[in-house]
């Protein structure tokens, strides 16, 4: 009777899986993977809408599903919890969770952390988001379901603002589960190029309070994948870290992923990736054996790497993209415009002295 019940849930749950990204997905159940999510829609220090990312729910959600895990959803206080979504990076795939009846029926109807069996589960999964600073750290339920699963074998991953769950967290010997291990969230430095003022909206700096804590903190350049694996610890640094920590929770729970195709945003973030290691051969390489490719993000990209003063690299982007004249004429019009004016101002200044010149020398002495 089990098996047949099994069987029935593989099936209903392999079938929702995009076959687009994951053509062949994995045939047996493997149990139960929690997602947990913010519940906490306003920054009380700014009045501005926060809540969890959307992507870094819906990528890992359909990869743990691809790979045989059933995807349940917590959150502090249970119910719906408000979601974020940057429209530029919403994908079909993101869509499509969005419209799916299964998925909205769990969206809506949250499980609350305090009525969570930690028993149930064979890994935790904090999604980012800016609302994590404010319910995630100090909430007991969520403590006692990382510990918990920790020191029962199973895996407990985070990415991007998600390991501000893990600050707070202490073992059964009274340490801290972070403290000696290797860890990634967002940095110091993606906080304050995003927002200068991030030091007084948010509770902390979350790099920090993991450094604080013991963390050994490990970083890529600026916006760009990364995730760290300590044991049966695994965390992501940002948003475009998401494909990269859900695979290896799923490796770090004993399997290798199924095969899975590469999104346009992955193939952009691996090219930038080689160019800033000043391989720009390489990056073009990556770039040129995929017809998936990024225009948006690329720019995106360009435009951070400006505001953060690394003329270098904004030059390594602008001879990589394939709108390279655009940057040009981008660049080179407000300059135009800016010498133009110095130069009219000139002029003008010029004129004038000259004729308050010429009328004191004719004016009688």
């Amino acid at each position: 009777m089990k098996i047949c019940v099994l069987a029935l849930f593989a099936t209903a749950l392999f079938g929702q899986v995009p076959r687009d990204v994951f053509p062949e997905p994995a045939t047996e159940y493997r149990g139960k993977i929690l997602a947990v999510v913010s519940s906490t829609g306003v920054n009380p220090n700014s009045g501005k809408s926060i809540g969890y990312e959307l992507t870094e729910l819906s990528r890992a959600w359909y990869l743990f599903e691809a790979n045989g895990y059933e995807v349940e959803v917590a959150s502090p206080k249970g119910g719906p919890a408000p979601a974020v979504m940057d429209d530029e990076d919403m994908t079909d795939l993101d869509n499509g969770f969005l419209a799916d009846p299964a998925v909205k029926a769990k969206l809506d109807h949250t499980h609350r952390m305090d009525q969570i069996d930690p028993g149930d589960y064979r890994a935790i999964y904090f999604v980012g988001g800016k609302g994590a600073f404010f319910d995630f750290p100090d909430d007991p339920h969520i403590q006692k379901a990382v510990a918990d699963i920790y020191e029962n074998g199973g895996v407990v991953s985070a990415v991007c603002h998600g390991p501000a769950a893990l600050v707070n967290v202490k073992l059964t010997d009274d340490s801290y589960l972070i403290e000696g291990m290797k860890i990634s969230s967002f940095t110091n430095k993606e906080e304050l190029l995003l927002n200068k003022k991030a030091e007084a909206v948010y509770p902390f700096l979350l790099e920090d309070r993991l450094i604080e804590r013991g963390a050994v903190f490990e970083q890529a350049p600026l916006f760009l994948n990364n995730s760290s694996v300590d044991g049966r610890l695994v965390t992501g640094q940002n948003p475009w870290s998401t494909w990269a920590v859900a695979e290896n929770t799923i490796r770090a729970l004993g399997h290798e992923p199924v095969p899975r195709i590469r999104t346009a945003n992955e193939v952009t973030v691996e090219t930038i990736a080689a160019l800033r290691s000043r391989d720009l051969k390489a990056a073009h390489s990556v770039k040129q054996g995929s017809e998936k490719f990024d225009h948006v993000f690329l720019a995106s990209y360009t435009v951070a790497t400006i505001i953060d003063g690394d003329a270098a690299t904004t030059l390594d982007l602008i001879r990589l993209s394939d709108y390279t004249w655009v940057w040009v004429v981008a660049v080179l019009t407000p300059l135009a415009l800016a010498v133009g004016a110095f130069l009219l101002v000139r002029m003008l200044f010029r004129k004038t002295v000259t004729v308050i010149r010429k009328r004191r020398e004719a004016a009688p002495i």
